[in-house]
C-alpha cells in the first residue's frame, strides 16, 4: 500500500498535542514506529499510551527543538534504538507576541525565531544524517501566515519564521536529493488546536484594518476550522511513497482561507 509506512521510523516534534499529536498517531496507524519530542513529559507520556494502546510502538524524547544538543540526543537516540530514521514532521512551533512593530520587543522577535525557524533547523540537522542512509522525508509545519497571508496584524515575527520555514525546505530539497531525502512543507490555516492561548496580543487590535467576512473566513467549509486530523492526513501522505516524486513544495491546507484574506 503506497501510504504504508511498516518497518519505518518517524520523529515527529511538538508531538504532546494538536497536528503534532494527531500526526504522530496516524504515522503510527500506518506503521511507523514514532519519536515523540516534546518539552512536556507528561503530554508525550499520553500520546504514546495512545499509540501503544492501539498497537503501535512509540518512544518520548523530551527536548526543546531550539536546544541542539537535546535534538542531537533525540535523533542519535531514536536511530540508535531502532536502527534507523525515515520521516521526521518538524512541527513545533509557537504563536509568540504579536504587536505592532513599535511595540513588539527584539527579545520576543528572537524567541519566536528560535523555536520556528532555529527549531527547525536544528531538528533536520542533526535528523539528516540518519536520513541519509536509506533517503526518507521530512514534513515541515509552516503557516498561511508569512506565506499567503499578510493580514494579521501583529505577527511580524511569527510570519518571517514561518516565511523562513519555506524558504529552508527549498534549499534543503535539492540539497538533500542526491540521497533521496525529500523535504516538503505544509501551510494550515485556522485548525482546531490549542496554539492560540500560547499567543501574547498587544495592541493589534487599533493597528489591523477593519475588513469583515459576513460568511465567515474560510470558503470550503462556511467559517469552520479545519482538523487536526486533517493535516495529519497530508503528513502521512508527504511521509508515505504516495508522495514519492513530490519534494520542494509547499501545500496549503486551509479551506480556502489564505485565498480569501490574503
Amino acid at each position: 500500500m503506497p501510504n504504508s509506512l511498516h518497518d519505518r521510523v518517524s520523529l515527529v516534534t511538538g508531538a504532546g498535542s494538536g497536528i503534532g499529536a494527531a500526526s504522530a498517531e496516524r504515522l503510527a496507524r500506518a506503521g511507523a514506529r514514532v519519536a515523540l519530542v516534546g518539552r512536556t513529559a507528561d503530554e508525550l507520556e499520553r500520546v504514546a499510551d495512545r499509540i501503544r494502546g492501539a498497537g503501535g510502538t512509540a518512544r518520548v524524547a523530551v527536548a526543546d527543538v531550539a536546544d541542539a544538543d537535546a535534538m542531537r540526543r533525540a535523533c542519535d537516540e531514536t536511530a540508535a534504538e531502532w536502527g534507523r530514521l525515515d520521516v521526521v514532521f518538524a512541527n513545533a512551533g509557537v504563536n509568540g507576541v504579536w504587536a505592532p512593530i513599535d511595540e513588539l520587543q527584539p527579545d520576543e522577535f528572537e524567541a519566536t525565531l528560535r523555536t520556528n525557524l532555529l527549531g527547525t533547523f536544528v531538528t533536520i540537522k542533526y535528523a539528516a544524517p540518519h536520513l541519509k542512509r536509506r533517503g526518507g522525508s521530512v514534513v515541515v509545519n509552516a503557516s498561511v501566515n508569512g506565506t499567503r497571508v499578510f493580514s494579521n496584524t501583529g505577527a511580524t515575527a511569527y510570519s518571517a519564521s514561518k516565511a523562513g520555514q519555506v524558504a529552508m525546505t527549498k534549499m534543503l530539497a535539492l540539497e538533500l536529493a542526491k540521497h533521496r531525502v525529500r523535504v516538503n512543507v505544509i501551510c494550515p490555516g485556522a485548525i482546531a488546536t490549542a496554539i492560540d492561548a500560547n499567543t501574547e496580543k498587544r495592541g493589534v487590535e487599533r493597528e489591523k484594518e477593519p475588513v469583515e467576512y459576513p460568511a465567515g473566513e474560510i470558503p470550503l467549509t462556511d467559517g469552520k476550522p479545519g482538523t487536526s486530523e486533517q493535516v495529519a492526513e497530508l503528513v502521512l501522505f508527504l511521509a508515505s511513497d504516495a508522495a514519492s516524486h513530490v519534494t520542494g513544495t509547499e501545500i496549503w491546507i486551509d479551506g480556502g482561507q489564505s485565498l480569501l484574506v490574503g
